[in-house]
């Protein structure tokens, strides 16, 4: 079977992954974008529900994989009102029109609606969102499920993959401090489990495979990156992957801003007894992405 797939956020770093992983499965896929519309994607503003009720009833999609949000934890602190009408109001819509239109929907959500002090968590251990960014992907969570109850959630961790510019990735960007002559200090406290993008987009589409088998299939699935790093151990493993001389010195405090979960690692289990396991090493992965930018 070849289902017809609705993207939200396809011009992001997740999204343009998913559209491409899922045209290379011969899907149709049908790509929303908001702020960087590109060839191919279809502009939406999801905080409209009329322009998005229209849309999804002319499409009628099979499958709604809504990636679309506001990830930047910074941004999230000084605009939460504005940042929940997306990550939360448009969420529980757009739950809600896939629902009358027979189509499932995969929620992407984060490693943030806990506060990292007793990982690796599972996906029915208590919440319990440290900022807001968490707060609204977590108050997303629940709209999805409360407008469809047989939605899935799909948790994930830090993200990076091939970028338009170098700081569309919070690792992406610690590029430039191990290319900078002057000395710099990165953040070697907070433990992470980076994701290659199209590894997170490899596993929507197994886990969309599984629900055409099984339709009973709904609930939380989470996915870790298999390897513990720091900033500082991201930006040492790119400075080896490039053999770049640099000026790099770990810092022990925790990242500044909003304020991140110390140790937040997702359980996988629930994506691996089903068979669904993707994972590239970083220092690989992080070469392939950025080779253009050395």
């Amino acid at each position: 079977m070849s289902p017809k797939v609705l993207v939200t956020g396809a011009s992001g770093l997740l999204g343009r992954a998913i559209m491409r992983i899922f045209k290379e499965a011969g899907w149709e896929t049908v790509g929303l974008a908001y702020s960087r519309v590109g060839p191919g994607l279809v502009k939406c503003d999801l905080t409209k529900p009329e322009e998005v009720k229209s849309l999804v009833e002319k499409e009628k999609p099979e499958f709604i994989v809504h990636a679309a949000a506001e990830r930047a934890p910074d941004a999230v602190e000084n605009r939460y009102d504005e940042v929940c009408k997306l990550n939360v109001n448009a969420s529980g819509q757009l739950a809600a029109l896939a629902k009358s239109v027979g189509a499932r929907i995969i929620y992407v959500s984060t490693d943030y609606v806990f506060d990292g002090t007793s990982p690796p968590y599972k996906a029915t251990d208590p919440t319990n969102p440290l900022n807001k960014y968490g707060i609204t992907k977590l108050e997303g969570e629940k709209a999805v499920v409360a407008a469809n109850p047989r939605a899935c959630i799909l948790r994930i961790p830090l993200l990076y993959g091939k970028v338009e510019t170098i700081d569309e990735s919070a690792v992406t960007c610690l590029l430039k401090l191990v290319k900078s002559s002057e000395e710099k200090y990165v953040s070697h406290y907070e433990r992470r489990y980076p994701c290659l993008v199209d590894d997170i987009a490899r596993i929507l589409r197994d886990l969309v495979l599984q629900l055409i088998k099984d339709d009973s299939i709904t609930g939380i699935f989470q996915w870790s990156g298999k390897q513990r790093l720091t900033k500082y151990d991201m930006a040492m493993a790119m400075a080896h992957a490039f053999s770049l001389k640099h000026n790099i010195k770990p810092d022990p405090n925790s990242v500044p801003g909003a304020q991140r979960p110390f140790d937040a690692e997702l359980d996988r289990s629930r994506l691996e007894n089903l068979g669904i396991s993707h994972h590239m090493d970083f220092e690989t992965a992080i070469k392939e992405c950025l080779s253009e930018w050395v």
